[in-house]
């Protein structure tokens, strides 16, 4: 059984409400791959979530952009894992590097956030990447696998976990990781999954990529072995994503 193609699309801090009806409508009515070849989660802001859900069509899920790290209480301005249970939102991004470097989220703190929502029953979309200057140091491979195993020491169970590849030099810059690039850091992060989780988790956790994914270059990311998918930005709240969902196609042909 192979990993199922996964295309997420996070609408980061972006919509109003007449924005969010025309991104549903282009989702709703898009002919895309049937559920068994594709999976497929948008993430609006908050306050977008329930009439996202009501309105996107069944066979595509929400995901939350981030949640608090334990339980709700005096936390103001934060939305914990229970809270979104509550309201059938099935999955949650964790630890984009949005969060990590405007927010100072440390990979222990990011790992913590994913070890609880896990135990309350979500989905977990974990973001791990390198900043430019990392790259350059030639420091990539240390600090992606750092990050994973941050998220390794605090969960048992990786079913629900997907972890996305975000080189952050090439978030929203229009730069994107040849695939080669993206292939070798994936490759990478297997490997460390394999070496130091399990052969059956390594093979069976879908790593995708995310850095300014568009249709053009969609296709080419999509055939690389070890790529199970992408983190979609700017190109989710576009019709190009649709495009960007049918390179699914690529791995099942």
């Amino acid at each position: 059984m192979g990993r199922k193609f996964f295309v997420g699309g996070n609408w980061k801090c972006n919509g109003t409400a007449d924005q969010v009806d025309k991104i549903v409508k282009i989702l709703n009515e898009g002919q895309v791959p049937s559920p068994d070849v594709v999976e497929v989660v948008v993430s609006p802001p908050y306050v977008f979530l329930p009439v996202v859900k009501s309105q996107l069509r069944p066979e595509f899920q929400v995901a939350a952009q981030n949640c608090w790290v334990k339980k709700g209480g005096a936390f103001t301005g934060e939305i914990s894992a229970e809270m979104l249970v509550n309201l059938g939102v099935p999955s949650v991004i964790l630890g984009h590097s949005e969060r990590r470097s405007l927010l100072g989220e440390s990979s222990e703190f990011v790992g913590d956030k994913v070890a609880y929502a896990l135990a309350q029953g979500l989905k977990v979309i974990a973001c791990v990447g390198e900043t430019l200057e990392q790259r350059e140091s030639g420091s990539t491979m240390d600090v992606v696998s750092a990050q994973t195993k941050a998220i390794a020491e605090r969960i048992k169970d990786w079913t629900n976990v997907v972890i996305a590849y975000e080189p952050v030099w090439a978030i929203g810059t229009g730069k994107v990781a040849t695939p080669a690039q993206a292939q070798e850091v994936h490759a990478v992060l297997r490997d460390w999954l394999r070496t130091n989780v399990s052969p059956e988790v390594a093979e069976s956790t879908r790593i995708i990529y995310g850095g300014s994914v568009t249709a053009a270059n969609c296709k080419e990311l999509a055939g690389q072995p070890d790529l199970d998918g992408f983190l979609v930005g700017g190109a989710s709240l576009k019709l190009e994503f649709i495009d960007i969902i049918n390179a699914a196609t690529v791995k099942s042909a």
